[in-house]
């Protein structure tokens, strides 16, 4: 753990954490998918002092009727995100189950670089076999197999960030020179069901390594620079949270707050009459604020910081803002992310050194 910092993230997808959500939001639902809207609540959770947002994605429609269904790709709000804010890191979950970790690893340091260095990535899979439909590709069936193609993934993607020196553009009108071919590499992987040569067609991102998150289990340990754990109490995250190795650990937690107009029962009850909300096995708060103060300083023990899955963004994140945070602050548990700021730097992560750049060292070094 990186100290008694707690960092918190928020899941700003569609309405909510509920499906059926979007019967208690503030707009109609054709306003969903407007730029204007994702704006707001990214500028709600940045004014607030949240460390970073996490924008969930698939290929397939989240939900299913008779609740309206659609998104924007994660990518996409992403960029627009990190055009629009000025702080807050921004992490789109990208799946590698069928995606090609090329191009994904392309639009990633693009977003790093449109942000200045406030990109991460959540590393998640694409389970439903209708993905691989979408894709035009074979089914990814297995559990295993799903979770080969993550690791394959990620390792493609930071192979592919450092083949790109630090120093490999040159920019020189002069000398007509643009880049320094010496620093460009080629990666050379071949995994099981693909081979990717490189190099990458972006330049490094500004933060060398963009800050991976993903399930521990799913994806390996030195792959990620922060795990997602979950567990039904604060025992059980607490164990997965020991158990994670590595550089940093966030719990994830979904919520419902009393607000001035119902408590959280009555608002769980409410949605409930429509559609469950589905158990993933997560730490589950409903109530007061000020209880889930007191779990998240009991939380900051264990871990480096919480995901939070809000029932209803419209009703839940002003009370995390207004209530949750600013408590938080008071006690030192949380500090605000600081302008000009990375997000490994946020989080106290180092910037990675380049692998090419350190391996010519080493064999200048053995000569």
């Amino acid at each position: 753990m990186s100290g008694p910092t707690l960092h918190l993230a928020v899941e700003i997808d569609g309405d909510g954490a509920h499906p059926a959500a979007w019967r208690r939001a503030a707009h109609s639902p054709d306003q969903l998918l407007t730029p204007r809207r994702v704006a707001q609540i990214a500028a709600v959770a940045e004014n607030a002092g949240f460390t970073l947002v996490t924008l969930d994605d698939g290929v397939l429609p989240p939900g299913v009727s008779p609740d309206p269904v659609g998104r924007i790709g994660a990518v996409e709000r992403a960029a627009f995100l990190a055009a629009s804010t000025s702080t807050i890191g921004i992490a789109p979950v990208v799946p590698v189950t069928y995606a090609e970790p090329f191009h994904v690893s392309s639009q990633l340091a693009s977003l790093d670089h449109i942000s200045a260095g406030r990109a991460g990535w959540v590393v998640t899979e694409e389970e439903r076999p209708e993905a691989a439909r979408a894709w035009g590709r074979p089914v990814v069936a297995d559990a295993d197999a799903r979770a080969r193609e993550s690791r394959d993934g990620v390792e493609v993607a930071r192979a592919l960030w450092d083949s790109w020196e630090d120093d490999a553009v040159i920019r020189s009108v002069a000398t007509s020179r643009y880049l320094d071919r010496e620093r460009l590499h080629y990666i050379d992987f071949t995994g099981e069901t693909y081979a990717v040569k490189g190099p990458a067609i972006v330049p490094r991102p500004p933060q060398g390594q963009l800050v991976v998150l993903g399930r521990p289990d799913r994806v390996p340990a030195a792959q990620l620079d922060v795990a997602l754990v979950a567990g039904l109490d604060l025992t059980a995250v607490a164990t997965a949270a020991a158990a994670a190795g590595t550089p940093r650990v966030f719990a994830e937690i979904e919520v419902a707050l009393d607000t001035p107009e119902a408590t959280a029962a009555e608002r769980v009850a409410d949605l409930e009459r429509h559609a469950p909300w589905t158990d993933r096995g997560r730490l589950r708060h409903i109530g007061q604020a000020d209880q889930l103060i007191a779990l998240l300083g009991e939380l900051s023990q264990h871990v480096d910081g919480v995901r939070l899955h809000p029932l209803v963004l419209d009703e839940d994140l002003p009370v995390l803002s207004r209530l949750v945070l600013p408590a938080l602050s008071e006690r030192r548990l949380v500090a605000r992310p600081l302008p000009s700021t990375s997000l490994r730097s946020t989080l106290s992560l180092e910037r990675p050194a380049n692998r090419f750049a350190t391996a010519a060292v080493q064999e200048e070094e053995a000569r």
